[in-house]
């Protein structure tokens, strides 16, 4: 079998879910990493596993990072790797017990991650850097008294750039370009020059290479089954390649880099794969006179776990509901859609919403993270690991995280709110992805900059405003109902509500009550009934088109399509419209046949 039958890839969820979505600190650059790499090979307790204690020193006596900031990345990296559910909730258990900052150091320090997959993560920050200069003159660590400032260019604040958190074309160029800086990092100390560059023939160990499976994965011959990289490299036609020894267990560092540029291809299973060759699906719904077409991509049929995705695009003034297997476990991008109302209630991986208006988003739990951005007028309403905003305005999010939420640059007129929904089986959606009640962290959110953690005393044009949100008034706030019917025993919103938000509801209901008795206690005869119930309706139809509730109702109207088509031509599987029924005037209705 030949070598160029093997096909290596760059993984999507690294670059997805772990960079985040700033310009990274330049304590992050490669001159510093490369001083992190030899010093957590020399000292004890830092290699191959490393602890939150170790790199909490590491990150702020060395490289004098903010505590709150080296926790982000720690917590990151956390997330991204595989835990099963049952270590997720236990571990919130341990968190929810935690009443002082001491009981939650001592958990937080019973937790490590691999050292050199860890090292990887820090790198691939760099993703969302414009230009990845690098300083070759500085201290051996970063000085109080001398640290360099970077320009504004350097910081690369811009929030209107590309989104390459998905875009498989730059992470493939970003391994490409920086491919043999990642493979110095893997290099023992002993084989590195005084400036800490790895020497030609130095070699790289089977270990190291194992941790390069954070980002790269691949296959032998198109449609073979996915395999963890250094598998590739030490077997079959990319061993003699890549020079892999089986008396040493290591490779030569220049014939591993060739090795690995020559094999790099895009991921099969990314973007520019689903759209190109994806199942394609759409539909369409009359509205208002025009014939509105809103369109999906989808590779959950083929992708392998961490590589499936469903891609939604210029969803406009419809009602979108699904609940499926084909949504479970899957990255999720929302783009581009308006006027709408989506529901997706089942377990999600990730969910990433880019550039949408006037419009309500509600997901099943979230694994991992919902990122906002570029959006204007949005509602979301979520349970996720993660949330991040950016580059949004007038967006509100109701949310039950374990996690701080992560406002970033750009950002104006959020308003955080608890989460205010439930449906039938939200609860057995939330335990099959590890996500618990407590703890909740909604309503602390933590303001990330190009320089790390934004103190609101020292705010500067690159930073979020820390005035750029506001917590929901307990006066402004209202229960969702989930308008429709499925299978499940939750019902009540998981962990109730905070006890003002409760006490607010409380207050509403009592005027409602109120109000009921005073109408009993007037004695309207027939006709006076008949008059007053005209006007209240009247008075209810004009405030339904003056907040634009009217829609909503509207669009939860089933329409016949009569088949749903690939837009390539073939018929698509049947939608199983039995999986969730509209609910109107107190009945169930079935919904239109979207299928996702």
């Amino acid at each position: 079998m030949e070598a160029d039958s093997v096909s290596i890839w760059p993984r999507m969820e690294p670059f997805l879910l772990g960079a985040l979505q700033v310009a990274p600190s330049s304590k992050l650059s490669l001159h510093y990493l490369r001083k992190m790499a030899t010093y957590v090979r020399t000292r004890d307790g830092c290699f191959p596993i490393l602890g939150w204690p170790m790199w909490r020193h590491i990150a702020c006596g060395k490289l004098q990072l903010p505590e709150d900031l080296a926790w982000l990345y720690f917590e990151t990296f956390d997330i991204l790797v595989g835990h099963t559910p049952e270590e997720r909730l236990e571990w919130a258990e341990f968190l929810s017990q935690c009443s002082s900052k001491s009981e939650l150091d001592q958990q937080r320090n019973k937790l490590s991650v691999d050292t050199l997959q860890f090292l990887l993560f820090l790198y691939i920050q760099q993703l969302n850097r414009v230009s990845l200069r690098t300083s070759l003159i500085g201290e051996e660590w970063p000085s109080h008294h001398r640290t360099r400032s970077p320009s504004p260019s350097d910081r690369e604040a811009k929030t209107s750039s590309q989104n390459k958190n998905w875009d498989d074309q730059a992470h493939l160029s970003f391994v490409q370009s920086h491919l043999a800086e990642i493979l110095e990092l893997l290099v023992e100390p002993g084989q590195l020059s005084q400036s800490g560059q790895a020497l030609r023939d130095c070699q790289i160990s089977l270990d190291a290479v194992r941790s390069l499976g954070l980002l790269l994965e691949g296959s032998v011959c198109r449609g073979k089954a996915v395999q963890p990289v250094h598998r590739l490299l030490t077997k079959g036609p990319l061993q003699t390649q890549a020079g892999y020894s089986t008396l040493s267990c290591s490779f030569p560092l220049h014939k591993l880099l060739l090795c690995l540029q020559h094999s790099l291809t895009l991921n099969p299973f990314g973007i520019t794969a689903c759209l190109h060759s994806g199942k394609k699906l759409a539909w369409a719904q009359q509205v208002e006179g025009a014939m509105k077409r809103a369109k999906i991509a989808r590779n959950t049929h083929m992708a392998p776990p961490g590589s499936k995705m469903v891609l939604m695009s210029q969803v406009f003034k419809q009602t979108l509901a699904k609940t499926s297997d084909r949504l479970t476990g899957a990255n999720i991008k929302i783009h581009r859609c308006s006027d709408a109302f989506i529901y997706l209630l089942s377990p999600l991986r990730s969910v990433s919403l880019d550039k949408c208006r006037d419009s309500t988003v509600v997901l099943g739990p979230v694994e991992t993270s919902v990122h906002i951005h570029g959006c204007q007028n949005v509602r979301v309403v979520c349970v996720a690991g993660r949330i991040a905003v950016g580059a949004s305005s007038r967006c509100t999010l109701h949310a039950l995280t374990p996690t701080r939420p992560l406002l970033l640059p750009g950002n104006t007129d959020i308003t955080l709110g608890p989460f205010h929904t439930f449906y039938p089986s939200l609860e057995d959606h939330m335990a099959s992805v590890g996500l618990a009640v407590v703890p909740n962290a909604w309503d602390r959110p933590l303001l990330l900059g190009t320089e790390g953690i934004v103190n609101p005393s020292l705010n500067a044009s690159s930073n979020p405003d820390p005035a750029c949100y506001r917590l929901l008034p307990p006066a402004e706030f209202h229960t969702l109902v989930v308008p429709f019917q499925m299978e499940g025993d939750t019902c009540e919103v998981p962990g109730g509500l905070p006890p003002p938000y409760q006490a607010a509801l409380d207050e509403k209901q009592k005027r409602i009550q109120n109000w009921q008795k005073t109408v009993t206690e007037a004695r309207l005869n027939k006709e006076q009934k008949r008059q007053f119930q005209e006007l209240v309706e009247a008075k209810f139809h004009e405030w339904l088109l003056e907040t634009g509730n009217r829609q909503e109702l509207d669009s939860l109207i089933p329409t016949t399509i009569a088949s749903l088509k690939d837009s390539n031509g073939p018929a698509t599987d049947t939608p199983r419209v039995n999986d969730t029924k509209h609910m109107r005037n107190g009945r169930p209705v079935r919904q239109s046949p979207m299928a996702c």
